[in-house]
């Protein structure tokens, strides 16, 4: 997968898709001197940084456990393993996410069984409750586009037998009252890739967990499966974060709230600025929920066209995503087909991302609704 940020301005796009150039500049300093001392003290895997991240993300998240990974597909894959998630077992998710959260399924051994989403794009919980059987070990609830996911509800249709895995690549910093994602379910996997609202300055990711039994195993397993050197007790994987990507960490979530409060303050411009205009949809949030904007997500009748259109005069909109995963061919051999899904299916004909991210200034966002509303 490919970054769309830009960097500099020797890039033609008027208004990119993503541009992590404000976020870096603010972190700057303060990573050089991190890269420094770890790169003197020799402490590249696994050191003192990674220890610090996890002791503040934790903190930040009010969850006990928080275990730096390689990437955010690990984080799921360990922390399916880990809540005892294997060879057989049946997993129901949402069809309308990204390929990891099936693949890291498929991954462990897992079996399968895809449900619709709803008009806010999330999980339909009363469609999870025509999935469920008495075979279901587990739901991933997936945060998607930073909106969270109903775990309670799904508590409540599954009960406390079935392990709920939070699916929170999009959602650092969402909280659901006053909790947070990554923090409701049994376990939860996140991603630092370098777009997400938290992100590292390469691949990295994070499990989380408030049980010990689940966060010792992930120790494990993202270390060969041992504790200790040389130590082995079952087979494990190489995911470990390494310190590099801890110093970019930890001088970011410092910052996260902040950046959050102007993803919210862009899709409240967004909302206000289209809400009212035929031919476009825009998104909504949950009752109760602190939406982060990952992605700022409208839907169209003819979204290929003003997709193509918009990219052609340099506003760098996108679509996340094109295809619900039941309807890639990876996973030809598990899909119930075409048709399965109406919602999801519709929505991936018709969703668009806007351009959003802190530092996106207000004459650059109001190009983007006068370029969107003109072709409409």
């Amino acid at each position: 997968m490919t970054t769309t940020a830009r960097s500099d301005a020797t890039l033609t796009t008027d208004v990119p898709m993503l541009d992590l150039g404000y976020q870096n500049r603010q972190v700057v300093d303060e990573v050089a001197e991190g890269f420094a001392r770890v790169i003197d003290a020799n402490e590249f895997i696994l050191g003192s940084d990674v220890s610090a991240f996890e002791r503040q993300y934790a903190a930040y998240l009010h969850v006990d456990h928080v275990v730096g990974v390689g990437n955010g597909t690990d984080a799921l894959v360990l922390a399916l393993r880990a809540a005892g998630i294997g060879r057989g077992d049946e997993v129901v998710l949402p069809t309308n996410t990204f390929v990891a959260t099936a693949e890291a399924v498929a991954l462990v051994g897992g079996v399968i069984r895809f449900v619709d989403c709803g008009p806010d794009y999330l999980l339909d919980v009363d469609a999870l409750g025509a999935a469920v059987s008495s075979e279901t070990r587990a739901v991933i609830a997936v945060h998607l586009y930073g909106q969270v996911a109903p775990v309670e509800r799904i508590r409540g249709i599954v009960g406390d037998d079935v392990v709920i895995v939070e699916d929170a690549a999009q959602s650092q910093g969402a909280r659901s009252g006053d909790r947070w994602a990554g923090a409701l379910g049994d376990v939860a996997a996140t991603s630092f890739y370098p777009g997400k609202n938290l992100g590292a300055f390469g691949d990295a990711g994070a499990v989380m967990t408030g049980s010990a039994a689940i966060a010792d195993r992930v120790r494990a397993l993202r270390n060969h499966g041992g504790l200790r050197k040389y130590e082995h007790t079952e087979i494990g994987t190489n995911s470990r974060l390494d310190s590099l990507q801890a110093v970019v960490l930890n001088a970011k979530l410092a910052r996260l709230d902040g950046w959050n409060q102007e993803r919210r303050a862009i899709a409240t411009r967004y909302t206000e600025a289209l809400a009212d205009v035929d031919g476009v949809t825009v998104p909504t949030t949950t009752p109760g929920v602190d939406h982060v904007f990952h992605q700022y997500v409208v839907e169209l009748d003819d979204r290929d066209r003003v997709l193509d259109e918009l990219n052609a005069v340099g506003i760098g909109a996108g679509i996340h995503y094109p295809a619900p995963v039941h309807l890639l061919p990876a996973f030809a051999e598990v899909s119930p087909g075409a048709g399965a899904f109406p919602v999801a299916e519709r929505q991936a004909g018709r969703i668009m991302s806007l351009p959003i991210y802190p530092g996106l200034d207000e004459g650059a966002q109001a190009r983007v609704v006068e370029q969107l509303v003109a072709r409409l």
